[in-house]
């Protein structure tokens, strides 16, 4: 059997109603290669429906800046997921929230010497919180208590800025930086020094 070429990997990472699930969804259609949908949601979305009402998701899945228990396994378990869907041969988008540092060193760990990029979604935090406030499917609070945590670790592949783009801009500079062949680097920095500065 010939060996198989691992998948690429594109981590989205921001906060809530940052734009990253819309972005997925528009890269999706955007990158000539198939990429399974492999985000944090879809695994939070396997649980009992029971578990996503408060106050269960809070005791059981944790507060949105901090994981519980459950929480810390579902994106454990996510980001093995990613990586044997990557060795399958398989393109893999995911969105993440990346609010535990260690989640972080998971991933860079984890997805060494496979090609997996990391692509910070940004937006300020004044238009995140009118956002939130225009949706009816977002916890008010959520992109606040996130906004200090999530881009902790301050190294990208490549960043967009959801405030200043449209979702399809976005995703289209996002496509062209795949596109072009670009080696990703930001991950195997991190693995060497999980702080965020060069190694």
């Amino acid at each position: 059997m010939a060996k198989i070429k691992p998948g690429k990997i594109v981590l989205l990472n921001g906060t809530s109603s940052s734009g990253k699930s819309s972005i997925l969804a528009a890269l999706q259609n955007l990158l000539d290669e198939p990429y399974l949908n492999a985000g944090l949601d879809k695994f939070i979305w396997m649980l009992p429906k029971r578990y996503l009402d408060r106050p269960l998701w809070d005791d059981v899945l944790g507060l949105a800046s901090e994981a519980g228990a459950m929480g810390h396994r579902l994106a454990y378990g996510m980001h093995r997921s990613i990586a044997a869907l990557s060795l399958s041969g398989l393109n893999v988008l995911a969105d993440h929230v990346l609010v535990e540092q260690n989640w972080v060193k998971d991933c860079a760990q984890l997805f060494t010497g496979l090609p997996a990029y990391l692509i910070g979604i940004r937006c300020p935090l004044d238009v995140l919180e009118q956002r939130e406030k225009e949706r009816r499917d977002r916890t008010l609070g959520q992109a606040r208590l996130q906004f200090e945590r999530a881009h902790t670790h301050r190294l990208y592949d490549f960043e967009v800025d959801t405030s200043t783009a449209s979702v399809e801009e976005c995703a289209q500079r996002i496509a062209n930086y795949l596109k072009s062949g670009a080696e990703p680097f930001a991950l195997k920095n991190l693995r060497r020094s999980p702080g965020g500065e060069p190694a």
